[in-house]
């Protein structure tokens, strides 16, 4: 009997007290994914709103990082939820959708990702099949339950329809991202992800998600963010992102060459 495969170490990792720390890619090339899915990291998450990664793209990533033994997230595009089944037939253990504002929006996210009686995902679990473990009419009563729908939190929306958000059937959890919410809750004025609205809207989401029996995520900018989140309670957290491990990483042998 199969535990989800790769595809399930991530509903696995996430129901530990430890969580999961994820890297960030958004550059196109799976070299990229594969090696930082070799370091430290619980899993890889593939940028295709605000990074490079394409579904060609995508696809190849998600096998690299399977053969690693990691699972990998994809955070789809504004709104692109067919392509959130396309990438789910191809392996991905979760879809993370950007600016869910209530909860019409939450369902829409899980008809895409989960079978009925949850959603209405249609059959074709190409490559998600086998990196699952399961066979057949397996894979189909086990993918709900592996297989993760993530909705973002970002705007004051999303956080005055917050319960009813994470009271949708089918919808996994919530995931943050801070820079955005802080432009929404300042109304344009100002990028502040550390500053003390932000603060207090992260608290209520770590509260409320928990209240309801689901996790909360977040995007953070380094280790130290995401230990920091990890206290908060927060069980999904990204790590930098490759390109910002790239610049960290040039800046530091140009110090020590000069």
């Amino acid at each position: 009997m199969s535990d989800g495969g790769v595809i399930g170490k991530l509903a696995r990792g996430l129901a530990e007290p430890r969580g999961v720390n994820s890297a960030w890619v958004g550059a196109n090339d799976p070299a990229i994914a594969d090696a930082l899915a070799r370091e430290g990291f619980d899993a890889v998450t593939l940028d295709l709103q605000h990074g490079g990664v394409d579904f060609i793209g995508a696809n190849q990533a998600i096998l690299a990082v399977a053969l690693a033994g990691k699972p990998t997230l994809a955070r789809i595009p504004l709104g692109d939820f067919a392509l959130a089944s396309r990438l789910i037939d191809a392996g991905a253990a979760a879809i993370i959708a950007p600016m869910i504002a209530d909860a019409a929006e939450a369902r829409r996210l899980v008809e895409f990702v989960k079978y009925p009686p949850l959603g209405a995902r249609s059959w074709g679990p190409r490559a998600a099949l086998a990196l699952s473990g399961y066979v057949g009419p397996a894979y189909l009563h086990s993918a709900n339950a592996t297989t993760l729908a993530i909705a973002m939190i970002e705007t004051r929306e999303a956080l005055a329809s917050l319960d009813a958000i994470l009271a949708t059937p089918g919808l996994d959890g919530v995931f943050v991202g801070p820079s955005d919410l802080s432009i929404a809750l300042h109304r344009g004025a100002a990028l502040d992800p550390h500053g003390g609205e932000v603060d207090r809207a992260l608290t209520e989401i770590t509260a409320r998600a928990a209240a309801h029996g689901k996790f909360a995520g977040l995007f953070c900018r380094d280790g130290r963010d995401a230990k920091a989140a990890a206290a908060r309670g927060f069980a999904l957290r990204s790590v930098s992102t490759d390109l910002n491990l790239l610049r960290a990483a040039a800046r530091a042998e140009l110090a020590a060459l000069r």
